[in-house]
């Protein structure tokens, strides 16, 4: 009897454990999810490839490009007055392409910057943390933590970035001093491959 008691008075202590088994696994699962969702959100985690944008336009080669004018680092540009064809690039502090791309950029500016206008335009509402609001010292810190020599805009509004953006950052347009788009990429590009975009337009 005492064999059968102790035995009955295990089985009804584990189904007592059981429910609180479940649902402490169910909590784990759910913290599991909600952290992977989190982080998913947070580009300075987890950064995406050719990084999302939070917009995507609808500009097309052969088109005339959407006016835009900023104040960079090295003065106000305004594509209307732009006397060469631009190589314009929207850009994300947090982006890893981007920043790994401003050494490309860096040496067509070298190259071409008498013959082309090139400028970099923010097209973030983050900064280089993935959590703070973007700013202008945040680009400014962008252009020194990364030697940028060309010339580097921040925009509050995201207009450029509104009228230009493709599917993911960095996106990089090539315009005609005709003001009609001659080129258009999204993501890490060859430096090969911007150079015939630019020659192209010469």
């Amino acid at each position: 009897m005492k064999a059968n008691a102790t035995s009955t008075s295990r089985r009804s202590s584990a189904d007592r454990r059981k429910p609180i088994l479940y649902i402490t696994l169910g909590a784990i699962a759910l913290a599991l999810v909600v952290t992977v969702a989190v982080l998913s959100r947070n580009p300075s985690v987890v950064p995406q490839s050719a990084t999302e944008a939070h917009v995507a336009s609808t500009i097309k080669v052969g088109q005339t490009a959407p006016p835009f004018a900023v104040s960079t680092t090295a003065g106000p540009f305004d594509l209307a007055t732009a006397k060469t064809p631009v190589l314009l690039e929207v850009f994300a502090t947090w982006c890893p392409h981007c920043q790994r791309e401003t050494k490309i950029i860096d040496a067509l500016y070298k190259r071409y910057g008498t013959r082309i206008s090139i400028v970099a335009v923010s097209g973030s509402n983050l900064a280089g943390d993935g959590n703070s609001p973007a700013s202008q010292a945040d680009v400014i810190a962008f252009a020194q933590k990364f030697g940028v020599a060309y010339p580097i805009a921040f925009d509050p509004d995201l207009k450029v970035a509104d009228a230009y953006m493709q599917s993911g950052f960095p996106t990089i347009v090539v315009i005609k001093a005709n003001k009609t788009i001659s080129y258009i990429g999204d993501g890490e590009l060859a430096q090969s491959a911007l150079e015939t975009a630019i020659k192209a337009v010469l």
